[in-house]
């Protein structure tokens, strides 16, 4: 029985890659708590497992005593001798081997149950463990599931949840596929493995695709500075280079788009803008907004308003499909955008000027009527 008990978990410990020192403190801490309940929390005892021969030995240790008080630390003399063939004097430590027979089945059973919950629970902490490293980081997952919520993939034989706000939209999933995708998150649950969460919508997704792909990324020499994305659709990049050497924009698209095109494929044919990062404000704008090109830019600092001007032709690039364009830069750059037309400039400064004549009209007559009080007052004299 004892060899059955150490074959199951061995078996057990190899499939879901458990140390063997660990499944032996288990269950020695699960005889342990078998052994306190039948022999009492005084009792003193020795529990040996040995992994590699499946084997398990309990010793019981008594103090050899004239009188018993407590059978379970103590035996008399003649006990001890008869049990062991041995003489024995008070005061003496008899030691006894306890067979997992004695326990009887409802223990052992309960052992088995105790020994199952202790592995689940340490599975659980090595899973979460493991994955809380991996947070941030591109993970290969087979589909197995597809709900309409979510789809459940299989990694290195644990589930993982792909919620569908974590899907780029135009994508379509088939059950069998394999998909790479970004550990969001994971955190553990009271009951059940831990929950884990993969997103291929995030930013951090893009990013990582990036210092994959761009070895330059992946050494510091470029950095990646911002990253805005509307997934599947379009996304903007802002990278800067430590190497005066090396053009940052130009090694993140590669030769003939190479490189850029890897990312672009893997994404859906998502449509990205690398742009190189800038401290001025106005010229991060100006290059977040591009291809449009912009006549004149005023910046709020304080409040992160700008008020771009631009030429009629040039509005539609700026705003982009769906308003893309300009809520893109805007949360690249941290700015509120905001478009004004070179028609209503124009018409802002006419009235400005406009403002400014009346208001020299105004202080003519009020020079005028001061002057004829003047000679009213001289007249009356």
């Amino acid at each position: 029985m004892k060899s059955e008990i150490v074959d199951a978990f061995s078996m057990m410990a190899k499939e879901k890659n458990i140390d063997r020192d660990i499944l032996s403190s288990v269950i020695k801490d699960s005889f342990k708590k078998m052994m306190e309940k039948k022999y009492g929390l005084e009792s003193n005892f020795e529990i040996v497992v040995n992994m590699e021969k499946g084997d398990i030995e309990i010793f019981l240790y008594k103090t050899v005593v004239d009188e018993v008080n407590d059978p379970n630390v103590e035996i008399d003399v003649e006990s001890a001798k008869e049990k062991s063939g041995e003489d024995f004097a008070a005061g003496d430590e008899y030691v006894e081997e306890i067979p997992t027979e004695e326990f009887g089945r409802r223990m052992v059973i309960n052992l088995k149950q105790n020994l199952n919950q202790k592995i689940r629970e340490i599975e659980k902490e090595i899973t979460y463990n493991a994955y809380k490293d991996q947070v941030g980081e591109i993970i290969v997952g087979e589909i197995y599931q597809i709900k309409p919520t979510s789809i459940l993939l299989i990694h290195n034989g644990n589930e993982v949840i792909f919620p569908k706000g974590e899907q780029i939209p135009k994508e379509r999933y088939k059950k069998g596929d394999t998909t790479r995708a970004i550990v969001k998150s994971i955190e553990k649950r009271q009951s059940g493995p831990p929950l884990i969460i993969v997103s291929r919508a995030d930013e951090q997704f893009l990013y990582k695709l990036f210092e994959l792909e761009i070895p330059e990324i992946y050494d510091g020499i470029i950095d990646i500075r911002g990253i805005a994305r509307e997934p599947g659709e379009r996304a903007k990049i802002a990278v800067t280079s430590n190497d005066d050497r090396i053009d940052a924009v130009g090694a993140c698209v590669g030769m003939k788009g190479i490189r850029i095109h890897s990312i672009v494929r893997e994404l859906s044919n998502e449509n990205i803008d690398v742009i190189n990062y800038t401290d001025d404000p106005a010229l991060y704008i100006s290059r977040a907004l591009s291809p449009a090109k912009l006549n004149d830019i005023y910046l709020d600092n304080e409040n992160k308003i700008a008020k771009i001007y631009a030429d009629e032709d040039q509005i539609s690039l700026i705003i982009g499909k769906s308003g893309q364009n300009i809520k893109l830069a805007s949360k690249l750059t941290g700015f509120q955008i905001d478009v004004v037309r070179e028609t209503e400039k124009e018409a802002a400064e006419d009235e400005d000027i406009e403002d400014e004549i009346n208001g020299n009209e105004a202080d003519e007559e009020t020079e005028e009527v001061e002057s004829a009080e003047t000679d009213n007052k001289k007249s009356v004299e």
